[in-house]
């Protein structure tokens, strides 16, 4: 048994995957927190990514299950451009930055526990 093959272990790789590319992104903002123009970057929220699934993909498989949004009225607002600039026209806020990078932080702790939690729980399952 592959877990890459069950929707949820798929659905954690790819979480994983996002959270790699935005901490990537989110050093490299703070690396250069000090470059003249330097304009902050950060991915699309990963919900975004998730866009793409299909109507199967996301079929309800019991009554009893709520069905889901698609972000409306509480998708957050992001701001295209920062709120200010340094004299040098860098657009680093490095509280802004280490506030997502504690939260992306976060999210992969979450992610790597319930992939571990729904492992633990099929190996339960098949006895072992």
């Amino acid at each position: 048994m592959d877990p890459g093959d069950i929707a949820v272990f798929d659905l954690a790789d790819k979480r994983l995957a996002w959270i790699d590319r935005r901490q990537q992104l989110l050093a490299q903002n703070i690396a250069n927190a000090d470059t003249p123009d330097w304009q902050a970057k950060d991915l699309k929220p990963f919900a975004a990514t998730l866009s793409g699934l299909s109507a199967e993909d996301l079929t309800l498989t019991n009554p009893l299950h709520l069905a889901g949004t698609e972000g409306g009225s509480n998708a957050p607002d992001r701001k295209a451009l920062p709120e200010q600039r340094a004299p040098d026209g860098n657009a680093v806020a490095l509280d802004s930055e280490l506030t997502k990078v504690a939260q992306t932080n976060d999210t992969h702790a979450l992610v790597i526990n319930l992939y571990q939690t729904y492992l633990a729980m099929f190996r339960t399952a098949i006895g072992r």
